[in-house]
């Protein structure tokens, strides 16, 4: 499956008109060449966000988590599950553990979760499947979707599973949040 990276940035100028900051793929991709699990599009570090700054977030790291006070702007893939077959539950929450933690998101991994896969973000994550099926992992439930499909994620356990045959696409914006 090709990944859409085309990112248009716009900005204003000293005038205040507008302009094509850059249109190009996007440089923040994690994971392997050609098949990346994150593709960044943006992030800010704070809110509201400065958008007079012409530097482009996509050009540095950018965590999993969105920074405090800010937002990150992703595609993200779910290959399907018989991608992991002959990985034992062992494995592949050891893989999950270290993918967390290259992403700068250690802690968000869950351990003891239902799926190797199992993680929490602090953040309010507003989600689109916009290509594939995927099934939304909760500690108590399971919910299947189908391309477009919404899911506003509040800072709960989850994993994105899988169980089809073709590696899913999806959107997502994430703001940060806090519990309480």
């Amino acid at each position: 499956m090709s990944i859409p990276t085309r990112r248009i940035v716009t900005g204003v100028d000293a005038k205040g008109r507008s302009f094509v900051l850059s249109d190009g793929p996007t440089p923040n991709l994690f994971g392997p060449k050609g098949e990346p699990y994150l593709i960044n599009f943006w992030a800010t570090k704070s809110a509201p966000a400065d958008y007079s700054d012409a530097r482009d977030p996509a050009d540095h790291e950018i965590p999993l988590h969105p920074f405090p006070s800010g937002a990150t702007f992703r595609f993200f893939r779910v290959p399907p599950e018989s991608a992991f077959a002959g990985q034992s539950d062992e494995e592949r929450r050891a893989r999950t553990a270290a993918y967390y933690a290259q992403v700068g998101a250690a802690d968000a991994f869950v351990p003891e979760g239902r799926h190797p896969a199992f993680h929490r973000t602090n953040s309010v994550d507003f989600i689109v499947l916009l290509e594939g099926e995927v099934t939304l992992m909760l500690d108590d439930g399971d919910v299947a979707m189908k391309p477009f499909d919404v899911v506003v994620q509040r800072g709960s356990n989850h994993a994105w599973v899988n169980f089809g045959d073709s590696t899913a696409l999806m959107l997502a914006v994430l703001v940060d949040g806090r519990q309480g």
